[in-house]
């Protein structure tokens, strides 16, 4: 893949460790782009990249996601400066800061960002073919009033 990506990776506490496995089978396509995390989730996926070896330079960590980091991934959605989102979510257990979460979800899909919330869907949006097309150009969404 020739085109640099910037990769939101945002994980609940109980689906860490979900995150850090799928991130280390991965950490030879992720360690080729800019990765933006919450910040738990970026200081245990800097920690498991070091161990296998593998500089973690590219890791922006924000705030953790009950202090304002989805938040903060959220508005660079809006930005255009994310092109794929992971967000493995624990939906089992009720969140503190749901509205976050709800609008992080929401931004990615009016902006029309992809966004993985299992690792199933995570490995099919990495392993796309349309990241290296380059004469692949995502439509932006038509919000207009469908008429019978």
């Amino acid at each position: 893949m020739n085109k640099k990506l910037t990769i939101a990776l945002v994980a609940h506490d109980k689906r860490k460790t979900d995150m850090i496995e799928w991130a280390v089978h991965n950490v030879h396509f992720l360690s080729g782009h800019n990765l933006v995390c919450t910040g738990t989730t970026g200081g245990l996926i800097r920690k498991a990249f070091e161990e296998q070896g593998v500089e973690a330079h590219n890791i922006k960590c924000m705030h953790s996601g009950p202090m304002g980091g989805d938040a903060e991934i959220a508005a660079m959605v809006v930005r255009k400066h994310i092109n794929l989102a992971i967000f493995l979510i624990d939906d089992l257990n009720p969140q503190p800061h749901e509205a976050d979460i709800q609008m992080l979800l929401r931004q990615c899909r009016v902006h029309n960002v992809p966004i993985a919330c299992n690792r199933y869907s995570a490995d099919l949006m990495l392993t796309s073919t349309l990241w290296d097309d380059d004469s692949y150009v995502p439509l932006e969404p038509k919000y207009v009033q469908f008429n019978r």
